[in-house]
């Protein structure tokens, strides 16, 4: 029956998410109203994102329910898959550039980008472009639109960059480079975008670990859980491999 509810799995930040039919129903925050005017620009722009379906009786989000399996979920993307996925990023991206951005709104930015504390932000970014939120199949489609908001280029692509290539600190930092070669070659990225991004892939992983370290110490939920349940120490890892292998990172996008 279209009106049975299933609860959704995944996701770290959001409670009694859940299929009714071929919908998503979430709950509705103050960020929300801003959030789906971002979602509907994007969409109208041209880029796959799910669409807005308004609200139901019961107060919550109604949003397109996308077919497919998550990212990272599925066998590990090639290098043309994550090249595709640079592609999509820039996409985003270059939909929001001309979206002027109401700071009244009641953003709910996790982690806003140290340039965007006053007047530097210079999109509104999805702000969570990660394998955990796009799905794959016949459509590539980012979900989870709610932490949206003002940040910059740099810092999402960075994230992204990051969480898509060089998230795992085992893998070798040789083939990690390759990987976000492509995925940078992808997104189309200039001279300073390149110049900038090996350095920032490492503040931008230890600034989600900061985040984490500190809701913990002042029991902040849910990220204070997350921080003892192993994401604190993953992200400690992926700052660390990040940091390390800098001049890896440089060499792969620059070619030299």
């Amino acid at each position: 029956m279209d009106d049975v509810e299933e609860p959704l799995a995944g996701g770290n930040a959001s409670d009694a998410v859940v299929r009714v039919g071929s919908t998503v129903r979430k709950p509705w925050t103050s960020a929300t109203p801003a959030v789906h005017h971002v979602m509907r620009h994007v969409r109208e722009a041209g880029v796959d994102v799910p669409a807005v379906l308004g609200r139901d009786e019961q107060g919550r989000q109604v949003l397109e329910m996308v077919p497919g399996r998550i990212a990272m979920d599925s066998p590990p993307l090639t290098r043309d898959e994550l090249a595709r996925v640079g592609r999509l990023v820039r996409s985003v991206h270059d939909a929001t550039q001309d979206l002027a951005t109401d700071r009244r709104a009641a953003w709910d930015v996790l982690l806003p980008a140290p340039a965007a504390a006053d007047a530097g932000a210079d999109l509104v970014c999805h702000n969570d472009l990660a394998p955990w939120n796009l799905v794959v199949g016949a459509r590539w489609v980012f979900i989870d639109w709610d932490g949206a908001g003002p940040s910059t280029r740099l810092w999402d692509l960075a994230y992204a960059a990051q969480s898509f290539t060089i998230n795992d600190s085992r893998a070798d930092p040789t083939d990690a480079a390759a990987d976000l070669a492509a995925f940078v070659e992808g997104y189309g990225a200039d001279q300073t975008l390149r110049d900038a991004l090996p350095a920032t892939l490492g503040r931008r992983a230890a600034a989600m670990h900061e985040m984490l370290r500190s809701a913990h110490a002042t029991g902040r939920q849910p990220w204070g859980s997350m921080f003892t349940s192993g994401h604190g120490d993953h992200w400690l890892a992926a700052t660390r491999y990040a940091q390390s292998n800098e001049e890896t990172w440089r060499v792969a996008l620059h070619g030299r």
